[in-house]
Formats: structure tokens, C-alpha cells, sequence
């Protein structure tokens, strides 16, 4: 198992991370703690990272991955590793991807822990931090009424908020990765390495997702990428003539509604006009007939007289 862990600050990679060394013995490779055990023991890689530190400047990739490259050739990264904070960005994975290639260790998956922004700026802002043993709190998943102290050291030192944890920094953290680092998603997804897992709830229902990801062989196949299907020239044109005819036969159907619907119109002018014309003959008709009745009338009344 060679796998890195993917995700923005506060998805819970190293919580998550932690529980896979318990589950599987695989240890966890955090180019942080990588970074302060070479700078304490003073190895070369350490005073180079070092003088890059007291100077203001980021620490080099080729450093950083050579500290990795040290890591690997330990006794007990034999049956893999799990990569969680590196790599953050494309060039990095690309020097991961041929580092890793060179010493025959090539990842077997990578995981993406999916959360809102919305839950992540609550669980930063939210943490509190052990100064002695480094452990880490949420005060939104303590319970209520609880110490802000740390309850696995024996004098209960208070616990601390680490000055990047705050809402404002959260934000500009957030924007960092989803320029920087989110771009890997991709860059995975096309290697056929990537899967995805909701990293909201409960820890434990998190970790039975993960662990799912990761040993199931129905999960672990790569991500098929669709790829467009190549049309050839006669299905093309076969496929141009079906839609001209498809195109003419609906305006043929347009065609006969207007037709219909003109005759119809036309039959109702003529009846409208026939309408018209018996009328007129009516009125004609009793116009006619009023001269005759009134001189029929008058003879009727000389010859009662």
C-alpha cells in the first residue's frame, strides 16, 4: 500500500492517517515531521532546509524530496507508506511520480477526502492544540462544559489556538489549495489512481469508508476515463442525411398545419359571406314584399266601404 492522502486543510488526512499505521502498521510519511527530524539531528538535508528557513524562504522541492527518498530506504517503508501534506502541487507530483519510479515504489492509490469549505473553516477555526504532546482538539466536538485542557498529558497543560488556525488565515488557506492543490485531482483521476470518500461524520465512519477505498478490489480499480468515440466518414454522413431528413420531414409537418389551418380559415370566411348574403337577400326579400302587402291593405278597406 503506497498511497497518498488528498485533501484541504481540515478534512482530517492526519487523523485518518494515524488510523491507517494503527490498522495496518504502514507507516506515515509527513514531510513536516520530516522536515524538523533532519533540521534536529543536523543532517545535510536538515542544515540545507534550515538555511533556507532562517533565511525566509520556502523550503526547495529537490529537498524536500530527497528527505523522502531518505524515508523510503528505511527498513519498515518496506510493505509501503501513506504521503500525507505532499505533494501540493503539480510540479511536485510530477518529481514525486519520477522519484518514486526510479526506487520502484510507484503509488497504488490515491484519496481524495471530500468536505464543504463551509466544515473545514469550522474545524480549523476550531482547533485547539496540546503544546506538550501535539494533540489535537475541536472545540465544536468537545463535550459541552469540558476543560480546554489536554486529557492524555498527566498535568492537563491548557490547550492553544495555533495562529494559522484563525478564521481569517483559514480563508486564505482555503484559497491556496483550491489554486494550487486541487489541480491534482485531475492529475490523478487521468493516471486511473484516484478515489473519493465523504470526510463528513463521524471518525470512525470515515475511516470504515477509507479503509473500504483501499481494500475492496471492486473499489480499487482505476477510474475509466470516457473517451469520445471516434466517428468515421461514411457514419458521418450517414448520420448528416438522417438529420436532414429528420429536419424536412418536421417541415413537412409544419407545412400541412399551416395548409389545414388556412383552409379552415378560408371555409369560415365563405360561410361568414353566405351568412351575409342570405341576410341581405332577407332584407331585399321584405323590402319587396311591403309595397305589395300595404296596396292589398287598401283595397281590403274600399270595398268595406
Amino acid at each position: 500500500m503506497r498511497i497518498v492522502l488528498l485533501g484541504a486543510p481540515g478534512s482530517g488526512k492526519g487523523t485518518q492517517s494515524q488510523r491507517l499505521v494503527q490498522r495496518f502498521g504502514t507507516p506515515q510519511i509527513s514531510t513536516g515531521d520530516l522536515l524538523r527530524a533532519a533540521v534536529k539531528q543536523g543532517t545535510p538535508l536538515g542544515l540545507a532546509a534550515k538555511a533556507a528557513m532562517d533565511a525566509g524562504k520556502l523550503v526547495s522541492d529537490d529537498i524536500v524530496l530527497g528527505m523522502i527518498r531518505e524515508r523510503l530506504a528505511e527498513a519498515d517503508v518496506a510493505k509501503g507508506f501513506i504521503l500525507d501534506g505532499f505533494p501540493r502541487n503539480i510540479a511536485q507530483a510530477e518529481a514525486l511520480d519520477a522519484m518514486l519510479k526510479q526506487v520502484g515504489k510507484p503509488l497504488t492509490a490515491v484519496v481524495q477526502m471530500e468536505v464543504p469549505y463551509a466544515e473545514l473553516t469550522r474545524r480549523i477555526a476550531g482547533r485547539r492544540s496540546c503544546q506538550t504532546c501535539g494533540s489535537v482538539y475541536n472545540i465544536y466536538s468537545m463535550p459541552v462544559g469540558a476543560a480546554m485542557v489536554c486529557t492524555k498529558c498527566a498535568n492537563h497543560p491548557p490547550l492553544y489556538q495555533r495562529p494559522d488556525d484563525n478564521e481569517a488565515t483559514v480563508v486564505e488557506r482555503l484559497k491556496v489549495y483550491e489554486a494550487q492543490t486541487h489541480p491534482l485531482i485531475g492529475y490523478y483521476s487521468k493516471q486511473g489512481l484516484l478515489q473519493s470518500i465523504d470526510a463528513q461524520g463521524e471518525v470512525d465512519a470515515i475511516t470504515a469508508l477509507l479503509v473500504g477505498v483501499l481494500t475492496s478490489p471492486a473499489r480499487r480499480r482505476p477510474l475509466v476515463v470516457a473517451k469520445t468515440r471516434k466517428v468515421k466518414p461514411k457514419a458521418k454522413a450517414k448520420a448528416a442525411l438522417k438529420k436532414t431528413r429528420v429536419k424536412a420531414k418536421a417541415k413537412a409537418r409544419v407545412r400541412t398545419k399551416v395548409k389545414v389551418k388556412v383552409k379552415v380559415k378560408a371555409k369560415a370566411k365563405k360561410k361568414a359571406k353566405t351568412k351575409v348574403k342570405v341576410k341581405k337577400k332577407a332584407k331585399s326579400a321584405a323590402k319587396s314584399r311591403r309595397p305589395v302587402a300595404k296596396k292589398k291593405a287598401r283595397k281590403a278597406a274600399r270595398k268595406k266601404k
